[in-house]
């Protein structure tokens, strides 16, 4: 069976996102999250985004800014299999990605349930809620960045259940960043 992680930054006050999409308050402190961030996105999965969150890393992974801050990532970004979850995109233009607008919770259980590569949410708290309430994610990994936001969209945003998780792994970064990994207690 296939495990669906999530990995998201999160400000101090739970914000994963702020007014107008901004996540320039996210740091990459140095070569600690560089190194971190190629390593994961060199994992092989599968990448799973909500519209917004896939139009603006369409925007950016596949450019040359992309590609000379952030090699290692940019190419494991460019190279991974991407499914988009909307209603209303018809067609996703980056390489390796496709579009899947059904009930994506259902769609969800049923790929979980087929052999293949283990999936990852980036971003897309709407996303991240849907599945969480459903009980279909195994692994939350959040890195907590030192910074509160003003304004900011809550990371589990509008959501309706108690969800118990059990810390499984920490790793803190020079930089003051904090990875926190997440298992649901079931």
């Amino acid at each position: 069976m296939r495990k669906l992680g999530v990995f998201n930054f999160m400000s101090l006050n739970g914000c994963y996102k702020g007014a107008n999409e901004d996540i320039g308050w996210h740091t990459h402190g140095g070569a600690e999250e560089n190194e971190f961030s190629g390593n994961s996105a060199q994992g092989g999965g599968i990448l799973l985004f909500g519209r917004v969150t896939y139009q603006m890393m369409a925007n950016f992974w596949p450019t040359d800014a992309a590609k000379q801050s952030m090699p290692v990532v940019a190419d494991g970004m460019n190279k991974a299999e991407k499914i988009v979850f909307s209603r209303t995109l018809k067609k996703a233009e980056w390489n390796n990605s496709r579009v899947m607008n059904g009930d994506i919770v259902e769609e969800m259980r049923k790929m979980k349930q087929t052999p293949g590569k283990d999936m990852t949410i980036l971003g897309s708290g709407s996303i991240v809620t849907q599945f969480a309430e459903a009980g279909l994610i195994d692994l939350y990994q959040l890195m907590l960045d030192p910074v509160v936001i003003p304004g900011g969209v809550p990371i589990f945003n509008g959501i309706q259940s108690k969800l118990n998780l059990k810390l499984t792994n920490t790793r803190v970064f020079k930089s003051g960043n904090m990875l926190l990994c997440y298992e649901p207690m079931r």
